[in-house]
């Protein structure tokens, strides 16, 4: 009898014992898959990439539940894999060969959100394609940390620049017309262009067109057609969405719609400056222009707050000025944390209600019109 007892008393103590081994294997088993996702979560591809990110797909896989909720690195987090952003197969990468002479290249930044991506840069995509039906029309990313997290989550494979460059090369493309869905003439612009000119020799012709604000002009003051047409379009998108008829009948309700672009350092980002200007000049006076980064510094978010806040409203709608609603749509502006825009906006204290619109403006017909305009005035300049 006293020996069963101690043998029971031995077995309580162990268990604590084998929870705590069992927990430290646990750890170390989401801790080499967050290291996985760490090394693929880089910028520069190499010839290891698809063996890497192939590694990282099958360490997720075998985790557990419990350990996946583990995973946790510099940039790893069980989000990584586990996070639904919609459907991946309703979008078409256009890695295709058989291109033809004539490609219409599409230079996006990227987003891994899937439906975001199929909605906002698919649909312009498709607004190029279908305008110019003699170009054949394909994709590519300039952040390589997003082709791999789309890769390896969802096994779709999308270009970067210089893999869709290479692939022009070895299709026989003649003639390469580039059309970059970036908002403005920025960083990401500015090494877009700098990538085409190493393969300039490689084509008998090629030519990058417009971003979508168009040029960025002297000052905060000027304005051109394109910040005119982007201004009215996703006000009037937002406005629609809000339930309203016009900007108007928002104002009188005592609505605020606050766009949240990302920001920059670059000197483009006066494009910030002059999209506010151009929203007072529509008379669009409860309308207000942020960033993520706080560049400009009139667009960091407790300055719109506080531009908010004094001119009297008391409702706060939160739309992305950003092609597509993306990581910053869903994090920065629509997230859970503490310093998300709309839980700033709630902290706040000042404001009855504070709401997000979660769409880029590539899904907006305007906006698309107007990517085909500027490749319409691209293959113009080319023919000169």
């Amino acid at each position: 009898m006293y020996r069963f007892l101690s043998l029971a008393v031995a077995v309580l103590l162990l268990c604590p014992m084998m929870n705590a081994f069992a927990e430290t294997d646990d750890q170390a088993a989401a801790d080499a898959v967050a290291a996985l996702i760490d090394a693929i979560y880089v910028q520069k591809w190499t010839e290891n990439t698809d063996a890497e990110i192939e590694a990282a797909r099958k360490g997720w896989d075998a985790l557990t539940e419990a350990q996946r909720k583990l995973v946790s690195g510099e940039e790893a987090d069980p989000d990584y894999f586990g996070r639904d952003t919609g459907d991946a197969s309703q979008d078409n990468p256009l890695n295709g060969d058989e291109i033809g002479e004539r490609e219409l290249l599409v230079v996006s930044f990227g987003t891994s959100f899937n439906e975001s991506r199929a909605m906002d840069i698919g649909a312009i995509e498709e607004a190029l394609q279908a305008a110019y039906p003699d170009w054949s029309v394909r994709r590519a990313f300039t952040s390589q940390i997003i082709i791999n997290h789309i890769q390896a989550r969802d096994g779709e494979k999308i270009d970067n620049v210089q893999k869709a460059l290479e692939r022009a090369v070895a299709n026989g493309v003649k003639t390469l017309m580039i059309q970059p869905t970036l908002l403005m003439h920025g960083a990401e612009y500015d090494e877009l262009c700098e990538t085409v000119e190493a393969y300039s020799d490689k084509f008998e012709s090629v030519t990058v067109s417009e971003p979508l604000l168009g040029q960025v002009g002297r000052d905060a003051g000027t304005i051109n057609t394109d910040k005119l047409t982007v201004a009215k379009a996703v006000v009037a998108a937002a406005v629609a969405d809000a339930g309203f008829g016009k900007i108007e009948e928002a104002a009188n309700d005592g609505v605020a719609i606050v766009l949240m672009g990302h920001g920059t350092s670059h000197t483009a980002k006066v494009s910030y400056s002059q999209m506010q200007a151009q929203m007072k000049d529509l008379d669009y006076q409860n309308v207000f222009v942020g960033t993520v980064e706080g560049e400009p510094e009139e667009t960091a978010c407790e300055n719109v707050i506080e531009a908010v806040r004094n001119a009297g409203y008391k409702k706060v709608i939160l739309r992305p000025l950003m092609v597509v609603a993306g990581d910053h749509a869903n994090n920065d502006m629509a997230g859970e944390d503490a310093d998300s825009w709309v839980n700033l906006f709630r902290s706040a204290g000042v404001f009855e209600s504070v709401s997000c619109q979660i769409a880029g403006l590539g899904r907006i017909p305007a906006v698309q019109e107007l990517y085909v305009l500027h490749a319409a005035d691209a293959m113009k300049e080319e023919k000169k």
